[in-house]
C-alpha cells in the first residue's frame, strides 16, 4: 500500500474516531450512562459548559444531576467538522437539545449551540481533553406529549434513561 493510501486511511479513521466519541458523549448523556459519558474524555478533561467549569468527574455528577429534573431530554448532533494534527484534533459541532421538565410539568427547554473540543489521541483513544460548550440560543415551550397522553397510548415506548432502554438490547428484538 503507497504512503498516500496508507495517511489517507489514517486521517479518515481518525476522524471516525473522533466522532465515535461525540457519540458517545451524546448517547451517554441522555442515557445517563455513567461510563459510556466518561468515555469520550481523558483524565483531566476540563469542561466549560452553560456556567459549569471544571474537571471531567464533576461536571458528569453536575450533568447528570441536572438531567435528573427532567423526564426526557435529547441532544442531537449536527454539522461537524474537524481539524487533526498529529495526536490532537480541534473539533466543532453544532448542538440541538430539546429537555421536558417534571416541574412544571411538560415545561420544555429547546437549545442549540456547538461543542469546541480539544481532542488528543492517546494510548491509541480520541477523547476530549478540553471542551468549550457555545450557547447560540435558547427557547421554552410547553410538549405536547403529556404523562396522560403516554397513559392512554397501549404499548407506547418511552424513553429509559438506564440499561432497560431498548438500545441496550442486544439482540433488538421487536415485540410482535
Amino acid at each position: 500500500m503507497d504512503t498516500e493510501l496508507r495517511e489517507q486511511i489514517q486521517r479518515l479513521t481518525d476522524r471516525a474516531e473522533i466522532y465515535d466519541c461525540m457519540q458517545r458523549y451524546a448517547r451517554g448523556i441522555d442515557r445517563a450512562d455513567r461510563v459510556l459519558l466518561r468515555s469520550a474524555y481523558h483524565d483531566g478533561a476540563v469542561d466549560d459548559h452553560v456556567g459549569f467549569v471544571g474537571v471531567v468527574d464533576d461536571f458528569i455528577d453536575w450533568a447528570l444531576a441536572y438531567h435528573s429534573t427532567q423526564t426526557r431530554h435529547q441532544h442531537y448532533l449536527l454539522n461537524h467538522s474537524v481539524d487533526i494534527d498529529g495526536d490532537v484534533a480541534h473539533a466543532e459541532t453544532y448542538y440541538l437539545f430539546v429537555g421536558t421538565d417534571r416541574e412544571p410539568a411538560n415545561h420544555m427547554t429547546i437549545s442549540g449551540g456547538r461543542y469546541v473540543d480539544r481532542l488528543e489521541r492517546r494510548d491509541g483513544r480520541w477523547a476530549i481533553a478540553d471542551r468549550v460548550c457555545v450557547v447560540e440560543f435558547i427557547t421554552e415551550a410547553d410538549s405536547q406529549l403529556t404523562e396522560e397522553i403516554i397513559a392512554m397510548q397501549a404499548g407506547m415506548r418511552t424513553t429509559q434513561r438506564d440499561a432497560t432502554d431498548p438500545s441496550y438490547d442486544r439482540p433488538l428484538i421487536a415485540k410482535r
